[in-house]
């Protein structure tokens, strides 16, 4: 199984930052209740819907250095199934960022976050400014954090959710999820790429890990309508 690099020649220059990427067909998102033990085996279910700070799992699971990197930020229309979710008129614009999170610079994750505009104020008006650092370090790390349950999918490793770099020859699962902060909502998509290695174990979810997130944080700085349930903070 080959990884799926991030390299200077794979990158997206900066001024394709703000550039919209049509998305012609969504993968076909599920509630995860709807997927038995069948269709979802045991030992993927495990992790696949694991609702721990991903960051934290990255960081924890001992195979390279963890980083961000920002392959795509705009303002636009988000797509017609996370505006159901986030309950957004039809024509409201949101923030959407891309990002590649890597292990010793190779894209193990592929993530898409949606921000409506109205969720960009107060004291979340920062990120908008979040670059290359780590979205989930900055929500696992706030006290009034809610989690709603996931949404699942198996795409095509070639389907246009997923950026033209990080286009793969298998199959991959992804996830998303609806977030809430003091009343604010945003939405936040994961596809786990062939170059992903599950964790083998249930890895521990609580404060104590709250420096090493912290740490992903600062590291990734540098260049380079269902009922909510309280998530694990680390």
């Amino acid at each position: 199984m080959q990884p799926s690099p991030v390299t200077p020649a794979t990158q997206l220059q900066a001024s394709q930052l703000h550039a919209r990427r049509r998305i012609a067909a969504e993968p076909r998102w599920r509630p995860q209740a709807q997927f038995t033990c069948a269709t979802l085996a045991p030992g993927l279910r495990t992790w696949l819907t694991d609702n721990g700070s991903l960051t934290a799992r990255l960081t924890d699971c001992g195979r390279g250095e963890f980083a961000v990197q920002r392959l795509h930020q705009s303002w636009e229309v988000p797509l017609p199934s996370e505006r159901v979710l986030l309950e957004l008129p039809s024509r409201q614009l949101a923030l959407v960022r891309e990002v590649a999170l890597t292990l010793d610079g190779s894209a193990v994750v592929f993530a898409r976050s949606v921000f409506p505009i109205s969720s960009l104020t107060g004291s979340l008006a920062h990120l908008r400014r979040l670059q290359n650092k780590s979205l989930g370090a900055i929500l696992f790390s706030h006290p009034g954090m809610h989690r709603y349950a996931f949404e699942l999918a198996l795409m095509a490793g070639d389907c246009d959710y997923l950026p033209a770099n990080l286009q793969q020859a298998l199959p991959a699962w992804g996830r998303r999820s609806r977030f809430e902060i003091l009343g604010k909502r945003l939405l936040v998509g994961e596809v786990f790429l062939q170059a992903f290695t599950p964790w083998q174990q249930s890895l521990p979810s609580n404060r104590t890990q709250r420096g090493k997130v912290s740490a992903a944080l600062k590291s990734s700085a540098r260049p380079s309508r269902q009922s909510p349930t309280r998530s694990s903070t680390q």
